[in-house]
C-alpha cells in the first residue's frame, strides 16, 4: 500500500513512518495515551496557543493501524472519547484534510448552521462525526437541551463545530459572580448554554477564526435558542482545561474570565475529580446577569 503524502494535516511519508516504528519498538510496554504523547512531543507537534496535540497524534496513529502500517498495543479500556470512530448516520462522507493556511478575510462570509434542528439529521452525523474523531473529548449525542452550529467558508470547506448544551449544576467562581441564591440557581438555571465542545478542525489553520466563530454564533444563539425551546437565554458559559488551552479566543470575542474551578466536575463532586478549569461567562441579553436573580 502506497504512503500517504498528507495525514492528520501534516506531510507524511516514509521518515515519519520509520520514527513511529522506531518509537512503537522502544517503548513496547507503552499504552496508547502514552505513545499518543510520545509522538506529539518527537515531533514538537502543537497547537498555536503551543498546547501538545497529542489527540491528533492518537488519531494519527489509530489511521495508521487501520491501513495496516502499524500495530499499536491493545487497548487497555474502553476510551470514553470513542477516538477515530464515525456515528452511524454519517454515511460514507469523508473530509478533505488538506492543509488550510490563509487569512480570515479569504475564507469569505462563514457558513454558521445551527444542525440539531429537526430535519438537519445528515448534517448533525457528519458534525457529530467530526467532534468524535477530532476533539480530545469525542462526542456522545447530546440529550436534553442543546444546540450544534456547524461552520464552513464561504465555499463550503468544514472548518469548525461548536456545541452549546446544559450548565454546570454549580459554579463557585460563576455562581458567586451572578450572585444568586441556592433556591434562585435551581429555578433559573435554564437560562444558561455551556460551551461544551469547540472545535477547529486540526488541518484549518486561519489567525482569529476562533474568536471570529464565537463573535458570530453569539449574534444569533439567543434568538435560536429562543426559537428552538421557546425560552430566554441569559448567560454562556465554558470551562478551559488550563493544562491544554489558554482561553484566547474566548478573551478577544469579550468573554468574562471568572477564575478556577476547584476540579469537582459539572455536578460538584465533594472530592477533586477532573483538571483544574479557567471559568469565563458572556451575557448573552445585556441585563443576563440581573435577570438570573431577579424576577421579570
Amino acid at each position: 500500500m502506497p504512503l500517504p503524502s498528507m495525514l492528520q494535516g501534516r506531510p507524511f511519508g516514509e521518515l515519519p513512518l520509520a520514527q513511529i516504528t522506531s518509537l512503537l519498538r522502544e517503548y513496547p510496554a507503552a499504552s496508547r495515551y502514552a505513545l499518543s504523547r510520545r509522538l506529539a512531543q518527537l515531533w514538537d507537534w502543537r497547537t498555536a496557543s503551543g498546547q501538545l496535540k497529542d489527540m491528533a497524534a492518537r488519531t494519527l496513529l489509530l489511521k495508521l493501524q487501520r491501513q495496516g502500517l502499524i500495530r499499536l498495543p491493545e487497548r487497555r479500556m474502553a476510551s470514553p472519547t470513542r477516538s477515530g470512530r464515525i456515528p452511524s448516520g454519517a454515511g460514507s462522507w469523508s473530509l478533505d484534510e488538506a492543509p488550510l493556511e490563509a487569512s480570515l478575510a479569504s475564507l469569505g462570509r462563514l457558513g454558521v448552521e445551527e444542525v440539531s434542528q429537526r430535519g438537519r439529521s445528515e448534517r448533525r452525523a457528519q458534525l457529530e462525526a467530526c467532534l468524535e474523531r477530532y476533539h480530545y473529548l469525542g462526542y456522545r449525542s447530546r440529550v436534553g437541551q442543546n444546540l450544534q452550529y456547524w461552520v464552513q467558508s464561504q465555499e463550503g470547506r468544514p472548518l469548525a463545530g461548536v456545541v452549546f448544551g446544559a450548565p454546570a449544576w454549580q459554579c463557585a467562581v460563576r455562581d458567586r459572580w451572578i450572585g444568586w441564591s441556592a433556591a434562585q440557581r435551581a429555578a433559573r438555571l435554564g437560562g444558561i448554554a455551556n460551551n461544551t465542545r469547540f472545535l477547529i478542525l486540526p488541518w484549518v489553520r486561519v489567525p482569529q477564526l476562533a474568536s471570529h466563530i464565537l463573535g458570530r454564533i453569539l449574534t444569533q444563539i439567543g434568538a435560536d435558542w429562543q426559537a428552538k425551546y421557546r425560552q430566554r437565554l441569559d448567560l454562556l458559559e465554558t470551562f478551559v482545561d488550563r493544562q491544554r488551552f489558554t482561553g484566547t479566543c474566548y478573551r478577544a470575542a469579550n468573554w468574562i474570565a471568572l477564575g478556577t474551578t476547584r476540579g469537582r466536575g459539572r455536578q460538584g463532586s465533594h472530592q477533586p475529580s477532573t483538571s483544574i478549569k479557567d471559568v469565563y461567562v458572556y451575557p448573552v441579553h445585556p441585563r443576563g446577569r440581573q435577570l438570573l436573580t431577579h424576577a421579570d
